[in-house]
């Protein structure tokens, strides 16, 4: 099947493919039960030596600019406490942390979490990380932008592959808050 974005020739629905995901985003697509079938969420194959995202798009089309996210783990801290909270943004924003991110967890201070901690509390790989198939409890802050676009390119818990999936299923994810302006320019 040809993918509805991008230049894919070969997108599969993604409870097909869940040998190539990581376990929690393959456990995730194997307990879907959003309100779109889990048959519209698409694995692509793809390089991992391109999967930054000026690259991807030049090899994959410029369409993606508009269409691709990144999600990224912060770490929101008051006191002594320290919350872990994912955060999706289209590809071509970044994320307000010591803005949006910071109020909407109620923090004193925000900053992007550790690789090591993004890797280890996820259990998926740096540059894959995904918002299906986050660690329970997360709060998922998603960008009002990323849910009003019709197909969105995203990680799918590896560096190699790549999900697409329709915008709207952000807003239904668990823990998910959608916030205008948490990407920026």
């Amino acid at each position: 099947m040809r993918a509805p974005i991008g230049d894919f020739d070969d997108a599969r629905p993604a409870p097909d493919c869940l040998d190539l995901l990581t376990a929690p985003v393959a456990d995730a697509v194997r307990a879907w039960q959003g309100d779109v079938p889990a048959e519209q969420l698409l694995y692509v194959d793809t390089d991992p030596a391109i999967a930054d995202t000026a690259v991807f798009v030049e090899h994959h089309g410029a369409d993606l600019l508009g269409t691709s996210a990144n999600c990224v783990v912060v770490a929101g801290k008051r006191g002594g406490e320290s919350t872990l909270a994912a955060c999706l943004v289209l590809s071509r924003t970044r994320v307000d942390v010591n803005g949006a991110v910071r109020r909407q967890l109620g923090s004193r201070k925000a900053s992007f979490a550790s690789m090591e901690t993004a890797t280890g509390e996820t259990g998926m790989e740096y540059g894959g990380i995904t918002p299906i198939g986050l660690p329970a409890g997360w709060p998922l802050l998603v960008d009002s932008a990323v849910v009003d676009t019709e197909w969105v390119l995203i990680g799918s818990g590896r560096r190699r592959g790549k999900l697409i999936v329709p915008g709207k299923v952000f807003a239904g994810l668990p823990g998910a808050v959608v916030l205008d302006g948490l990407g920026t320019a």
